[in-house]
């Protein structure tokens, strides 16, 4: 079977989803998460409503992907990236309904800097939650995502507690969320 150009990115993407560590599919769900935002806020400012709608509609839903793998448990600031992730759905949804890019940018301004310091902890090999098996690995996470809410994040420094989805079966798409 050949495979045009489409066919082929889109088989690459599912194999780096299957492949991909914990962190690394954290990172990839953030960048995604950005990259609609940024097409969103562009699309409103063109008056693109169509095209704002579907890129916030898929932000939001990375954004329940990570709330929905967000363990509580692990770390006692949690609650507080739980009610950031709400109050960022909330941003959105408000940003698609009245058509207005200032909230688009909020949410950005607002998820960016955890963006960052997920990169910045992948590269350094912390890991993507705080299961408390690892010293210190809880206060880090807090003081992480404190610092990441502020832009002030010393790198490596993050573990928010969120936990990679679950490896999905080969062959499998990547659900709603457009990775597969």
């Amino acid at each position: 079977m050949i495979m045009n150009a489409a066919q082929k990115r889109a088989q690459l993407n599912r194999e780096a989803i299957l492949s991909a560590s914990p962190a690394r599919l954290l990172t990839m769900l953030y960048d995604r998460l950005l990259l609609d935002l940024g097409r969103a806020e562009a699309a409103q400012h063109a008056a693109d409503w169509a095209v704002a709608s579907e890129n916030l509609l898929h932000a939001q839903a990375i954004v329940t992907e990570l709330s929905s793998s967000l363990r509580r448990d692990a770390w006692d600031g949690a609650d507080g990236l739980l009610g950031l992730y709400a109050y960022v759905t909330t941003a959105m949804t408000g940003a698609n309904i009245h058509r207005d890019p200032a909230r688009t940018r909020e949410a950005i301004d607002l998820l960016e800097p955890l963006r960052t310091a997920w990169h910045e902890a992948a590269a350094v090999g912390v890991p993507p939650t705080a299961t408390g098996s690892a010293a210190g690995s809880a206060p880090v996470a807090a003081a992480a995502f404190g610092a990441a809410r502020f832009g002030t994040a010393p790198v490596g420094a993050a573990s928010f507690g969120n936990s990679a989805p679950p490896a999905r079966p080969a062959g499998t798409s990547g659900g709603m969320l457009g990775f597969g």
